[in-house]
């Protein structure tokens, strides 16, 4: 499909184009023409005025459910709900049934999801069953297609076993992503533990749960000078911890959810089930240190953590449900609501995450593959039922009006434009 893009702001830091009004021609899947005034050929032409063209957007952090748990997502509405927020990529985890453990399963998800607009990057467990007790097929993994390795939400309890997975990782050069939480302290806590916590009667989780755990996997990342990457912090302390590891050289990377940023444990009042998620929303000075990490580079990606649930398993009291919220479709605008700047937002939820990962990084140049994402910044819509492409509901922004609209996506020859 040929495509014509006028007056659109580009937003690469990787192009010679970055922060340049310019129209962008697209002929069979590549970035014919960048410049002023382009002739229009029988193209599919669109207005980009007031609008931003980045790299095409990439999760880290993504659960789908198929195989086995297709009742909250498969891949389809996971690529469905993927477009329209942005996104040209996803790496999704292991949590599946039978959980992505060995060559087989990544292959299903490879052959599952080809020839879609969305490129789908499988991440296979760590441990067999995610029980962390034995080593999955990693090596065996990595060769069918497996981009990293995790153990989803599951954070690997024993030292041992994670020094064990990073020395035979370092092998072939894969990446482990861990979740921080220390079990033993942590224990079946539902909320940030704070004055919150307290008025709300229920057992808080605090920091030092997240933060001990950073500390152990920076201590074994330094030990078999090894990297390793951490998703999804929350806390302030754990932005410090991070950032004097990348100081001392440590190989060490991480992410935060893109809720985080925004989100505070003061909507928890009403017990709204949506807002439970984990790690738990945290404080105001939890979000500046986070927001002031992204700038400084101490975190280096931005995730959705989408978490897709079916209705009974969040419309219930609070303590029983689920954790996680649905949340493709609504990143960039909570990204614009707390602040980041376009460039910021195209490093951190584009260039960066396929850096991570090892993959080709999109440039808005000519002559290359075309693989963008145009939004508008200043748009506002209402996220509804209508428009929410997940199988799953349970976002706390649902009905609610947001600002910042996806308007097209273009990747594998492929267009989606939302209006």
């Amino acid at each position: 499909m040929n495509l014509l893009i006028t007056d659109v702001t580009i937003v690469d830091p990787n192009s010679q184009f970055n922060q340049k009004n310019c129209d962008l021609s697209v002929e069979n899947g590549v970035i014919a023409a960048i410049g002023n005034g382009l002739v229009k050929r029988g193209e599919n032409v669109i207005d980009g005025k007031g609008c931003i063209l980045s790299p095409g957007f990439f999760d880290l952090n993504c659960s789908i459910g198929d195989p086995g748990y297709e009742t909250k997502e498969d891949i389809n509405t996971a690529t469905d709900a993927a477009k329209a927020g942005g996104f040209t990529g996803i790496a999704v985890l292991p949590n599946t049934k039978p959980v992505v453990h060995s060559k087989g399963e990544v292959e299903y998800i490879i052959n599952r999801s080809r020839y879609n607009l969305v490129d789908v990057h499988p991440i296979g467990a760590i441990s067999r069953d995610m029980e962390g007790k034995e080593l999955a097929e990693l090596y065996d993994m990595q060769q069918a297609g497996a981009v990293a390795f995790s153990d989803g939400g599951k954070a690997i309890a024993d030292d041992g076993f994670m020094s064990r997975a990073l020395q035979y990782a370092k092998g072939f050069e894969g990446l482990l992503m861990v979740y921080p939480e220390n079990k033993s302290i942590a224990g079946k806590s539902q909320v940030n533990e704070s004055a919150t916590s307290v008025l709300l009667g229920m057992k808080g989780l605090p920091a030092l749960a997240e933060e001990m755990q950073v500390s152990r996997d920076i201590f074994l990342a330094t030990y078999h000078n090894t990297p390793v990457h951490i998703s999804t912090i929350s806390t302030a302390g754990s932005v410090s911890l991070l950032k004097k590891a990348k100081k001392d050289g440590v190989k060490v990377s991480c992410d935060v959810a893109a809720h985080h940023l925004v989100l505070t444990e003061d909507l928890l009042n009403d017990f709204d089930s949506n807002y439970k998620v984990k790690p738990p929303l945290r404080g105001k000075s939890d979000i500046k240190a986070l927001i002031a990490g992204l700038k400084d580079g101490t975190i280096d990606a931005i995730t959705s953590q989408h978490r897709p649930h079916e209705i009974e398993f969040k419309d219930v009291e609070f303590e029983i449900a689920a954790f996680g919220i649905v949340a493709l479709q609504t990143v960039l605008p909570l990204l614009l609501k707390a602040g980041l700047a376009t460039e910021l937002i195209a490093e951190k939820l584009a260039i960066n995450p396929r850096k991570l990962l090892g993959l080709a990084v999109p440039v808005i140049k000519e002559g290359e593959l075309a693989n963008f994402t145009v939004y508008n910044p200043t748009e506002s819509w209402t996220y509804n039922l209508e428009n929410n492409y997940s199988k799953s509901a349970n976002s706390p922004l649902l009905n609610k009006t947001l600002t910042g609209k996806i308007k097209l996506v273009y990747n594998n020859k492929q267009l989606q434009s939302y209006g």
